[in-house]
């Protein structure tokens, strides 16, 4: 009797352990079901070259916020500097690029909330190219017009001293080492 009821409960927990898992697998990506089904496997440097000839086409890019810009008709335009994204869709911290972009939404979007060094995950249309001024040069940035926004948190590094000394309690964080541009 006691084994049954001890089989009964390890199941129940294996069940729990597993859904907890499945759930958390499910909540990891940030761009909806319907958005990755529809995009397509374009590479960044190829839309580079010739944003027109990809006119029309759902691609689901990333990288860092540089400035967000508001325009007089309520809309929002976001410059990017493109990273290749992981398997969650999250950008990379690599000094791998291949450029910079630059997406439409035409929501307003608070560039306090949307600002410089942020990671941005961005599902949208190519719908262009739009040209303007970086420096003193004019920069082709591909156009997207944004379906749907996915704003990272940033990444706190702890810092736990080894050995562990008297003076250093275990929650000690020490921020002068990290720094969110750098590129790991």
């Amino acid at each position: 009797m006691e084994s049954a009821k001890m089989r009964i409960g390890y199941c129940i927990q294996v069940v729990l352990i597993l859904f907890c898992l499945l759930s958390t697998f499910a909540a990891c990506a940030p761009i909806s079901k319907e958005l990755r089904a529809q995009a397509e496997p374009v590479s960044f440097a190829d839309v580079l070259k010739n944003p027109e000839a990809y006119k029309g086409k759902i691609v689901i890019w990333g990288g860092e916020i540089i400035q967000t810009t508001n325009q007089k008709d309520g809309s929002s335009l976001i410059e990017v500097f493109q990273r290749p994204l992981d398997w969650q869709e999250e950008p990379q911290r690599t000094k791998d690029s291949g450029g910079r972009f630059l997406a439409l939404d035409e929501r307003f979007l608070d560039p306090h909330i949307y600002r410089e060094g942020k990671g941005i995950t961005v599902a949208g249309e190519i719908i262009g190219e739009k040209t303007q001024l970086l420096g003193q040069m004019e920069y082709r940035y591909p156009l997207l017009l944004s379906k749907q926004i996915y704003l990272w948190r940033r990444h706190y590094y702890y810092y736990y001293p080894f050995p562990y000394y008297p003076y250093y309690p275990p929650w000690y964080y020490d921020p002068w080492w990290w720094d969110p541009h750098y590129p790991y």
